[in-house]
């Protein structure tokens, strides 16, 4: 036969295939309580040439973003649902009447955040205090300590300062400071020089004069000073790490005497701004990124006071603005979401206020939100799968043939002692009856929660870690792994359809809910995670030739996402990811789904594969993975998250992963050659 002649017969025999497949679809329902939306599907598409399109078109078409945000997906849509219930809650707690102080508490918060017209009436008196400390500084040792406050009270200024795990000594906290002080998104910001770039910060310096001028300074004052902004935090960003470099926790690993951190930067008067922040007495601490705060106090020394003081209340306006009157609410909007993430409408006043009380409440609201929507028996389900999952990657670790066994062993303890207990929500919610909340003071409430949050931080100073406490909210849409902590931690706000639901079938479960818990997991072996020791201490317990072999297969991940380009730059060309950046989440992307995929399989092992809603087992996990990876996104927004999030977009989350399993190619008949089937695959769990 010859060639032509083959390759019309193999064409017709895929094409029948393919239309057999979708004919089979056609037909299928989904069954009660499948937990999976067949209209997700574009079954148009061959989800072997474009699995996104084909497993998210239809959802994507139905769901273009909101006007209040700048990206749309199953996490925002689910977010959305869990403000709304949330909402409902608050609501009725902001009523008169004898409640619970937790509820009463969270009430009276959201009640004084819901009133506009006070804000409006008051416009910048409840930041008049601080503006008028600023003016009144005599030097910069007096300016130093008055950051502290600040920081302390919700504004942040120049640099981080806290408490973290010890490096070295997980079990207990120790003081730490790192970069900080800038108002763009990323270092990026300020030092590059193509021509959206330069537009974006002059845009920032345009932003930045229109908020003063708010404040009331004349227009010429308000454009130098602008210019004064952006001078001090270009120096800033010039000092700063850049965030692909800080992804190596050595980089960030600097233990020092105070003595040395003062002789290494003098001209943070660090003593006195120790005192000012009302910090235990420590001797020594962490210095996250030494030559940030060489180079910053250098700048400190050599910029006038009086360009300093231009920079804190920048800075003070710049963190008060979204809780001040309309007109500072709306210059934020325009700039920060409307500008650079291209959001069209400014979310509701209802909206904002329940995030603002998950953020400075979120235990107390929390409470609330899980004693209505969440029940014990999701908590037994997700431990099941939990259990599975992990007995994957401990076998996965077990048959590695590029591990020594030493080096294996070593990582089966890590993998036993991660804590998976943390599933839902906290066993004992924090205490906020310290705080002073008041139904008619937005700002000041703002200001005494962020004070109680930092003290309670500092605090931690200098005593043993706390493994009960949660660093995430339970009505939270998301969930993650602690490294020095070594646990995994998945909140009720994740744990929701179409997540995760008790009556969906199995598939779906594991490929939605159980690759989130696989992806958590995997995160203690990225090329992160993997440099901490069971008990979360930076330690290299690899021999140097498995540690080779680990950055070989890694290598593999970052050239392959590295190649993928979802947006133009703003200049016409292709931006592509950092493979770099988001080599540990796809790492774990690729581990997740692989053995959330092997748990279901052995979990049903011997069984009579079922079909449901026209798909096979195997199919029906790969799709529910793509429940979480289906989204529409701004190209402004695209953008941003390009420079400066450690996650791939939506689309090659869902196509990277699935390209490296045979298991893909084999559940959907797909043949070598087409888009979905890569002449070389990478993997490294």
């Amino acid at each position: 036969m010859s060639g032509s002649k083959l390759y019309s017969v193999t064409v017709c025999r895929r094409l029948i295939a393919f239309l057999l497949f979708i004919s089979s679809l056609t037909w299928a329902q989904s069954e009660a309580g499948s937990g999976f939306d067949l209209s997700q599907l574009d079954r148009s598409a061959d989800p072997c040439v474009d699995f996104y399109q084909f497993s998210c078109g239809g959802w994507r078409a139905k769901n273009p973003i909101p006007p209040d945000r700048a990206r749309y997906n199953r996490y925002e849509e689910m977010n959305e649902a869990n403000l709304h219930e949330l909402r409902a809650l608050l609501e009725a707690a902001a009523q008169p009447g004898t409640k619970p102080r937790t509820e009463r508490q969270a009430g009276d918060y959201y009640h004084a955040c819901m009133d506009e017209g006070t804000a409006e009436r008051k416009r910048t008196a409840p930041i008049a205090p601080y503006l008028t400390r600023i003016d009144a500084l005599k030097d910069k040792r007096a300016m130093l300590a008055l950051t502290a406050e600040l920081d302390d009270l919700g504004m942040p200024m120049l640099f981080n300062f806290g408490s973290s795990p010890d490096r070295h000594n997980s079990s207990m906290a120790v003081a730490e400071v790192d970069q900080g002080g800038l108002s763009l998104p990323d270092r990026d910001y300020y030092l590059k020089t193509d021509a959206k770039t330069v537009e974006q910060r002059q845009e920032f310096v345009n932003h930045v004069a229109k908020t003063l001028v708010l404040m009331g300074e004349p227009d010429s004052q308000a454009k130098a000073d602008a210019d004064v902004v952006l001078k001090l935090e270009t120096k800033v960003a010039q000092a700063s790490l850049d965030r692909t470099a800080r992804r190596d926790p050595a980089s960030l690993d600097h233990k020092m005497a105070i003595a040395d951190f003062n002789a290494l930067a003098p001209n943070f008067f660090f003593s006195d701004f120790v005192a000012a922040s009302k910090a235990p007495a420590f001797d020594s601490l962490n210095v996250a990124t030494p030559e940030f705060f060489r180079s910053v106090s250098e700048t400190i020394n050599t910029s006038s006071l009086d360009d300093w003081k231009i920079y804190l209340r920048w800075r003070v306006v710049r963190a008060m603005s979204p809780m001040l009157s309309s007109d500072f609410v709306n210059e934020a909007f325009r700039f920060d979401s409307q500008y650079l993430r291209g959001t069209k409408q400014l979310p509701e006043r209802w909206k904002r206020c329940v995030t603002s009380v998950d953020r400075q409440l979120g235990e107390e609201s929390g409470e609330m939100f899980v004693e209505k929507y969440f029940g014990a028996q999701g908590r037994q389900k997700v431990h099941e799968i939990v259990n599975n999952v992990m007995a994957q990657l401990a076998l996965s670790i077990q048959q590695s043939d590029w591990m020594s066994d030493a080096t294996k062993q070593k990582a089966l303890l890590k993998l036993r002692k991660i804590n998976t207990s943390k599933i839902g929500f906290p066993d004992r919610y924090r205490d906020y009856s310290s705080i002073e909340i008041k139904a008619d003071d937005f700002v000041g409430n703002y200001v005494r929660a962020s004070h109680f949050e930092s003290k309670r931080e500092k605090d931690k100073i200098g005593l043993p870690v706390d493994k009960t406490e949660w660093d995430i909210t339970p009505p939270t849409v998301n969930a993650y792994y602690s490294p020095e902590v070594s646990e995994i931690v998945l909140p009720a706000g994740i744990l929701q359809p179409p997540m995760f639901d008790l009556t969906a079938d199995e598939a779906y479960s594991y490929g939605a809910i159980g690759r989130v818990i696989g992806h958590e997991l995997t995160h203690g072996f990225d090329d992160e995670g993997r440099k901490y020791d069971a008990d979360g201490n930076l330690t290299d317990w690899w021999t140097a030739d498995d540690a080779k072999a680990f950055e070989q297969r890694a290598s593999c991940i970052e050239k392959q996402y590295s190649q993928y380009s979802p947006v133009d730059d703003g200049n016409g060309k292709p931006l592509y990811l950092n493979g770099k950046l988001t080599l540990g989440e796809n790492t774990a992307d690729n581990g997740g789904l692989r053995m959330a995929y092997r748990a279901y399989m052995k979990a049903h092992e011997g069984e009579e594969p079922k079909i449901v809603d026209g798909f096979t087992p195997a199919q029906r996990v790969f799709l529910g993975y793509a429940i979480s990876r289906c989204e529409n996104v701004s190209p402004e927004l695209s953008r941003v998250l390009v420079r400066t999030d450690p996650h791939s977009p939506g689309k090659f989350r869902l196509i990277g992963p699935v390209v490296n399993m045979q298991e893909f190619q084999d559940a959907f008949s797909c043949k070598a050659g087409q888009p979905m089937v890569p002449a070389d695959r990478c993997k490294v769990w």
